[in-house]
């Protein structure tokens, strides 16, 4: 194995706030809450709970005071919601994350038709979030989209990123994730993004975030690990999906990262049958199975 590949991996699951946030069946806090919990049990150290949006915009988000004063917090694990605004971080603030996430795009149509303004004006709108989340001592993550592919202007150049994540920076953003919003990503281009985001942050402060649409998601972590990336977003059960992005399909599942981790050798710190039994039961709940191929071929195995 290559030396600069790491030796142990932190992931972060963002399966109860960007996988569920567009599932049009309601789910109730209590069961959010129990996901994170079941996380939590399993090993995962970071976990993106929820965001402070506007219920017109995302009602599957609106129990968000809720979710985050149920949860029975475990001593090491880092708990991240979206905020979108400074209204949102004020909302936010009152229930004590540990991180807040801020979002932008390296598409300027995909950043009008989803947050609708430029890229130059998100960064505006954000600057006064990230301000007062350091000064309540907040961490603060850039979550990047579209790093590589947009579904209105096509392929993203390097340059774009490296543009977003200096402005991220230039506001003080601490942290940023590299994201294949749609899963058009293949290696090479994810390696081209990463290297253009390491132009203004270290590799410690640098994330993966892919998305499986074409299959590619686990190609382009093991990209990421060549360059020595340790972080990464994944979604247990391969929630989610991108509602901007027609046909684009859930996050990379984290069964099915810890699964290739795991036989790399590469330390994790999570059970994943413990893991397996937590995406079980939000598929449970929400009436499929689990969008994880190593998660259903391991159930199938208990079950034979």
């Amino acid at each position: 194995m290559s030396s600069s590949i790491p030796s142990r991996v932190n992931l972060i699951d963002v399966g109860p706030r960007d996988g569920l946030q567009n599932e049009k069946t309601p789910v109730p806090a209590a069961v959010k809450i129990e996901l994170v919990h079941r996380l939590q049990q399993a090993g995962l150290r970071e976990i993106e709970v929820t965001s402070y949006v506007s219920p017109k915009w995302v009602p599957q988000m609106a129990d968000n005071h809720e979710v985050m004063a149920g949860i029975a917090r475990a001593s090491g694990v880092a708990y991240s919601v979206l905020t979108p605004n400074i209204k949102g971080y004020e909302a936010a603030v009152l229930d004590r994350p540990d991180e807040i996430v801020v979002f932008g795009s390296a598409s300027e149509a995909f950043s009008q038709r989803n947050i609708n303004c430029s890229i130059a004006e998100s960064i505006e709108r954000f600057a006064p979030v990230v301000e007062a989340a350091m000064a309540a001592g907040i961490r603060v993550r850039g979550a990047m989209s579209c790093t590589v592919g947009c579904p209105y202007e096509g392929e993203i150049a390097p340059e774009r990123v490296a543009y977003l994540a200096g402005l991220l920076k230039g506001i003080g953003v601490q942290r940023v994730d590299v994201a294949d919003t749609i899963g058009v990503g293949t290696p090479r281009k994810v390696q081209r993004a990463i290297e253009a985001t390491l132009q203004h942050f270290g590799i410690d402060e640098v994330s993966g975030h892919f998305h499986d649409t074409y299959g590619q998601a686990l190609s382009n972590t093991l990209a990421a690990l060549e360059m020595g990336v340790w972080n990464y977003q994944s979604s247990v059960a391969g929630l989610g999906g991108c509602p901007y992005a027609k046909g684009a399909t859930g996050n990379v599942a984290t069964e099915d990262v810890v699964y290739m981790l795991q036989g790399m050798g590469i330390e994790t710190g999570i059970d994943l049958d413990k893991l397996i039994d937590a995406g079980a039961y939000i598929s449970d709940f929400l009436g499929r199975k689990p969008n994880s191929r190593a998660a259903n071929a391991l159930l199938t195995k208990r079950g034979g």
